[in-house]
């Protein structure tokens, strides 16, 4: 059975689909089967991995609302083992759609269950609020991964988000695990950076990844040609951080 991974974060530009997709990419390459979720209105994960999202016919939105099976949304990407479930521009309006429907925290456990025996791992790329969807998200997961930029503000709204993460637990998903947060766009040449590293550990004591992902241009640079770093650059510093997390996440 697949371990499902929900990457999440409300506050944005922290490199939430980042992670996500390349952290995908990096299990698919060490050979296993990988199923990527973009649960973002802004659809950033699915170009990223080179999907045009303007082009399709329907994505997570529909099988959400029980208009298509989930197995008929996902789309195979460039690199072998590595499927993605993509955002279409119909998501914005899904969390106020669901809000009617029956079981509406669960609607994407729900369809995940269907296919979470088809991969190894099932990583869903939250989107950056803490609305009904990334409740969805979370319920969906067995284990949740934080990224977090290391700037000054990087730590607002940590506790929001992590009291999110104890309702949920607490009503909807008991044996929901945060597996830990990881460090990004890190710059060893700002001191800041050091500081807001030292305040993290307080947040995650024996939680924080040893890998550490580092301010890069090559990672910026990938997604704007629809490929992960993976494919882009490997041997770059982003290219290793990101191989190094999923050797690590293998490892636990």
């Amino acid at each position: 059975m697949g371990k499902i991974i929900t990457v999440v974060n409300q506050k944005g530009g922290v490199g939430k689909t980042t992670t996500a997709v390349n952290l995908g990419a990096y299990l698919a390459n060490f050979g296993k089967n990988v199923l990527l979720i973009d649960t973002d209105p802004q659809a950033n994960a699915t170009s990223g991995l080179g999907i045009d999202h303007r082009k399709l016919e329907y994505g997570i939105y529909e099988a959400l609302l029980g208009h298509h099976p989930i197995h008929k949304i996902v789309k195979r990407t460039l690199q072998e083992r590595y499927f993605l479930a993509p955002a279409t521009v119909s998501l914005a309006g899904a969390g106020v759609e669901m809000i009617s429907l029956e079981d509406r925290e669960f609607r994407l456990a729900n369809i995940l269950s269907e296919i979470k025996d088809d991969y190894d791992f099932i990583i869903i790329d939250g989107p950056p609020s803490l609305g009904l969807m990334t409740v969805n998200t979370l319920v969906a997961a067995d284990e949740i991964l934080i990224p977090i930029q290391s700037e000054y503000f990087a730590l607002e709204g940590l506790g929001q988000l992590l009291e999110t993460i104890a309702l949920v637990k607490d009503n909807l998903k008991p044996e929901l695990v945060i597996m830990g947060a990881v460090i990004t766009m890190f710059d060893k040449r700002n001191k800041l950076s050091e500081a807001v590293m030292e305040d993290l550990y307080k947040y995650f004591p024996n939680r924080i990844f040893r890998s550490v992902i580092p301010r890069s241009v090559r990672l910026a640079e990938a997604p704007s040609y629809g490929r992960t770093i993976l494919q882009y650059d490997p041997k770059s510093r982003g290219g290793k951080a990101y191989e190094n997390l999923a050797r690590e996440l293998l490892s636990l």
